[in-house]
């Protein structure tokens, strides 16, 4: 929560994190629900809350699909932590969920995370015209994806 409300201008217009104490606990809230599995992401070291990951929209029988979401706070960008931490939800995606299909969401000039499903080896498959309302705004998104054929290659 305190990392969120120190982030808000890293974060303007890229998320809307909780940031009080009630949307945390909205946030908790949904690891109750079998449709999602959100981590928080910890620096080893130090323990330090970098930020948050999470699968959602988690869909069973012909689907087997699901939504990532994640986000960090300032000062943890660019140091490989979300790369690991999305490296380490696709494995439980595939292996331990046993799902077909993750896909991912991004804005178009959101140039690390973009990053971060390349290193993993998401595809990019479109573009969502006002996708997601964040700040006040609609905002247009690219659809990456990654299937669980691609995945086990890239291991």
């Amino acid at each position: 929560m305190r990392l969120y409300s120190s982030s808000k201008k890293h974060l303007r217009g890229l998320a809307n994190p909780p940031v009080d104490h009630q949307g945390f606990t909205r946030w908790l809230a949904t690891n109750d629900l079998d449709t999602n599995e959100s981590f928080l992401i910890c620096v080893k070291n130090d323990d330090a809350i970098a930020g948050t990951i999470g699968l959602s929209q988690i869909f069973r029988r012909g689907f087997q699909n699901a939504y990532l979401g994640y986000l960090l706070g300032a000062g943890f960008v660019g140091k490989g932590y979300m790369t690991e931490a999305v490296s380490k939800m696709l494995r439980l995606a595939f292996v331990d969920l046993r799902l077909h299909r993750i896909e991912a969401n991004v804005q178009p000039d959101n140039l690390p995370s973009i990053g971060v499903l390349v290193r993993n080896g998401f595809t990019k498959e479109g573009f969502s015209r006002k996708y997601l309302k964040i700040g006040g705004r609609w905002r247009d998104h690219e659809r990456w994806a990654i299937i669980r054929e691609d995945w086990e290659r890239k291991r």
